[in-house]
């Protein structure tokens, strides 16, 4: 066992303490105020670490490293969702309508243990390491943009990094991908405008949830027959809300839903190519329509370079046996601010465990980790921390 390892491993039960505390007490994006100071306050018991608030709610922590060399970024994010919690052990959270459902309180754990260990080492450490729990990463247009835009965070970053914890891999694999890795989460509102009447006189009225049904159903050709089957797309209507009644025709019908995509020029089309389809159906029928559109986080795009130094490190840190080419995941993270500034990956490591009943998926009111990958995500930040090097 490697001294590093050791050294984690007596950091085990200040982990879970961390963890633990975090998920008792969840607070949403932009309103982390309670999770910002306990955050703060930890990060001053350590030396060596320079502390600020760039904003409200998140927390910047820096050493200054006693050998030459670059500067890296480290993040975790600090926000829970408007989940009630189903759980039931002795932690559970402590507010109602709102948990860590995403595994957040884990990211800000481990990155507390990573500060506390370089905290040590300052002697040691090459450049600059900065430490940023982030607020809002799961409300948009999120905390890292306002990050990005408004503060100077990223002057000077030579690399970012930062990880997810994944309950549907094993506790204690790292997962790793170059490329494309998370698409970009864009939004639709529309209201469909028809004519109410009697359930018994469709023939009079201009029915809004008949129009809707047709809609939700030939939006998924735009799936699957105006988009190259190459090309990632997903287009999921999520609410579909109308009427009062048994009897009585509604006159409009509301829909939500939200739009994945990779590549950015599809991106740039899907907008157009839905609302076609839109205008199709309803002018068909006689009716109208608002559509609202909302573009997103952009797609994570991780650098090729770092992630083969990542998937390095993963090999030394786990071994062969833990490691994972990752797949990509149509689901959406603001971690991809940062890379618009600064040569970076995001990771994955496994938090999912029959014995501890962490397979839940995420955002799911019954969903935990198993906390012995607060270990595994401590020694890969870590180990990132001092070892990712910029090519010449």
């Amino acid at each position: 066992m490697t001294a590093i390892q050791d050294r984690v491993e007596e950091l085990r039960t200040q982990l879970v303490a961390w963890r633990r505390h975090l998920h008792m007490n969840p607070e949403v994006g932009f309103e982390e105020h309670e999770t910002a100071a306990y955050i703060e306050a930890e990060l001053r018991k350590m030396p060596g670490l320079s502390v600020s608030r760039p904003t409200a709610t998140s927390v910047l922590a820096v050493l200054k490293g006693g050998q030459p060399g670059r500067t890296v970024l480290l993040r975790a994010d600090i926000d829970a969702l408007p989940i009630h919690e189903e759980n039931t052990f002795e932690f559970a959270s402590t507010r109602p309508g709102v948990m860590h459902a995403c595994g957040h309180d884990g990211h800000t754990a481990i990155l507390l243990g990573v500060a506390h260990l370089m905290s040590r080492d300052a002697a040691s450490v090459p450049g600059e390491i900065r430490m940023i729990f982030q607020h809002a990463e799961e409300i948009g247009p999120g905390g890292a943009e306002e990050l990005v835009m408004n503060t100077p965070l990223m002057d000077g970053v030579d690399v970012v990094t930062g990880l997810h914890l994944n309950s549907q891999l094993p506790a204690g694999v790292v997962a790793v991908k170059p490329g494309a890795f998370m698409a970009a989460p864009d939004m639709l509102e529309l209201t469909i405008r028809g004519r109410g009447g009697h359930g018994a006189h469709p023939e009079e009225a201009v029915d809004p949830i008949a129009v809707g049904a047709q809609v939700v159903t030939n939006l998924q050709h735009v799936v699957s027959r105006m988009v190259a089957a190459q090309d990632a797309l997903v287009v999921s209507i999520t609410k579909f809300t109308s009427g009062t009644t048994h009897n009585v025709i509604p006159d409009t019908a509301e829909l939500m839903g939200t739009v994945r995509t990779f590549d950015p020029a599809l991106r740039e089309r899907a907008p157009q190519l839905i609302e076609r389809v839109i205008k199709g159906v309803c002018d068909a029928h006689g009716a109208t329509y608002d559509l609202r559109y909302e573009f997103g986080y952009r797609p994570l795009i991780n650098t090729d370079w770092v992630a083969a130094q990542l998937k390095d490190i993963a090999l030394d840190v786990v071994g062969a046996d833990l490691y994972r080419d990752a797949n990509p995941t149509m689901g959406g993270e603001d971690f991809s601010a940062y890379l618009e500034k600064a040569p970076g990956a995001y990771f994955n490591v496994g938090s999912g465990s029959d014995g501890q009943d962490s397979r839940w998926p995420h955002h799911h009111p019954r969903f935990t980790i198993d906390e012995a990958s607060l270990e595994t995500g401590v020694r890969m930040l870590h180990a990132a921390a001092l070892r990712l090097t910029v090519p010449e």
